[in-house]
């Protein structure tokens, strides 16, 4: 199992009320210490700037960061290595689930799982979030970003 802290990632202090889907913008606010509302602008920057894919999701072309984030495509990843991540995968095509969402399968210090549908901020073995998304610890994980500070 894993343990879990309820951390909006500063969501409420930057007057934003709600459930919506700002997962990646909570996890780096909270791996980083960067500011929500600071996260939340480069995130949305991005979002609008991002080119026209073959299918558009419901956030394309327009400047917000809680309507999800197209993780895989460059600029977030450019993104994420200006602000000091570093991108470690734990899955491949035909490998199956190697690391879970366990407190000893992870690495210690500031990190952003990339999980099916969500991203997680997990600091020294904790999950910090609006909810516990681990499923008891089997909730695979295909990769992370770690903080390295930039």
């Amino acid at each position: 199992m894993i343990e879990f802290k309820y951390n909006d990632g500063g969501r409420k202090e930057a007057g934003r009320k709600g459930d919506t889907g700002d997962c990646v913008c909570r996890a780096i606010a909270i791996a980083s210490g960067t500011p929500y509302e600071e996260v939340y602008a480069r995130l949305a920057e991005g979002n609008a700037a991002q080119r026209r894919g073959k299918r558009p999701s419901s956030a394309h072309g327009k400047r917000t960061a809680s309507q999800g984030i197209l993780t895989k495509r460059k600029w977030f990843k450019d993104l994420m290595a200006e602000m000091g991540f570093v991108w470690t995968p734990t899955m491949g095509v035909g490998t199956g689930c190697q690391v879970h969402l366990k407190a000893d399968e992870l690495p210690a210090g500031h990190i952003i799982c990339s999980v099916s549908k969500h991203y997680v901020a997990v600091i020294d073995g904790v999950i910090h979030d609006t909810h516990d998304c681990s499923r008891g610890g089997t909730r695979c994980v295909y990769g992370y970003w770690t903080f390295s500070g930039a």
